[in-house]
């Protein structure tokens, strides 16, 4: 498969204070990590699969096009580091799929049956139901 590769150049970090778990360390250390990445003006991206990427970014892209990426869930900026690489490259490898086009298929003669069958059955079912004024 085609793997998409990102310069390092196209990606920008920021390292910010983490919360959670982490003691007085979390007060004092940016562990926390902001990956961008400009999915919009990004030349290593072919435009289908950018098109893909904004659609699966969703929230995480900002109006002007660019990929946030916020990992906290380590203690070490080492570690928080690669987490978010590897979440942008997950995404990344998502959008380079191409989605299948759907077939067109014709019911077959028997599930046109079956369904008929079915919907016979119920409004038996549901006649059944019903308070005639013979009844009282």
């Amino acid at each position: 498969m085609n793997r998409i590769q990102i310069p390092e150049s196209e990606l920008e970090e920021q390292f910010v204070r983490a919360s959670g778990p982490g003691g007085q360390n979390v007060n004092k250390v940016a562990t926390a990590v902001e990956l961008r990445f400009d999915v919009r003006h990004s030349p290593s991206l072919p435009d289908p699969v950018r098109r893909r990427l904004e659609r699966l970014a969703g929230q995480r892209l900002t109006k002007d096009g660019v990929l946030i990426i916020r990992a906290e869930q380590h203690r070490t900026q080492e570690r928080n580091r690669a987490d978010a690489r590897a979440r942008l490259d997950e995404l990344v490898q998502r959008a380079a799929i191409a989605p299948k086009k759907r077939i067109k298929t014709r019911p077959t003669g028997a599930s046109k049956e079956r369904r008929l069958e079915t919907k016979t059955r119920r409004a038996n079912i549901k006649r059944g139901r019903q308070r005639r004024p013979d009844d009282d």
